[in-house]
């Protein structure tokens, strides 16, 4: 069983609230709605609750600890998910939340160099595959044609056709009357 002195206390509280902040400057940055003072207390506050259970001196107790922190962690992240009508948003924010406090639990357990790779990873995801999504997101989707199985290019009809899995029907827009107020649909 080893002890937990002040300094290491400290330096590792330090670090895991320096892995959140980091985090959560690029999220501020980018005006997202988890920002820096979100990420570095969610890191924060993982790293205090498994250095609590250090402190305390049993050597069972910080893994046991670190699991609950990350099923309150999905809490609090299913917390930021919202939908709005076909569309979900917040599923970045509370997957950035999650890692921030994993990386607190690292910080906490005395591991301060795969702490700090996991922050660099985290990063690397938000600043290097955004552009990667926006380039997926702009290329052409297939579109299948009314009356065939075939898929055409929205950008290119020139290309060759390829198998549709489900044909689309196009639909003209149907704008119902109005009922009035007391009668049935």
């Amino acid at each position: 069983m080893s002890t937990l002195t002040t300094f290491d206390f400290a330096l590792r509280l330090a670090v895991g609230v320096g892995c959140g902040a980091l985090i959560g400057v690029e999220r501020q940055w980018r005006a997202r709605t988890a920002g820096l003072r979100t990420n570095a207390l969610v890191a924060a506050g993982a790293t205090l609750f498994v250095l609590y259970s250090e402190a305390v001196g049993d050597d069972t107790s910080p893994t046991r600890v670190a699991s609950y922190v990350v099923s309150g962690i999905g809490f609090l992240g299913g917390g930021v998910i919202l939908r709005d009508g076909a569309s979900v948003h917040g599923l970045n924010t509370a997957a950035t939340l999650w890692c921030s406090a994993a990386l607190g639990v690292l910080a906490a357990s005395g591991r301060l160099d795969l702490a700090l790779i996991g922050t660099a990873a985290v990063l690397a995801v938000h600043l290097l595959l955004r552009p990667a999504g926006r380039l997926l997101d702009r290329a052409p989707a297939p579109r299948c044609g009314p009356e065939t199985s075939e898929v055409e290019d929205v950008r290119d009809e020139a290309r060759a056709p390829a198998g549709c899995d489900r044909p689309v029907v196009d639909r003209p827009s149907v704008r119902l009357p109005a009922r009035r107020p007391g009668t049935r649909p």
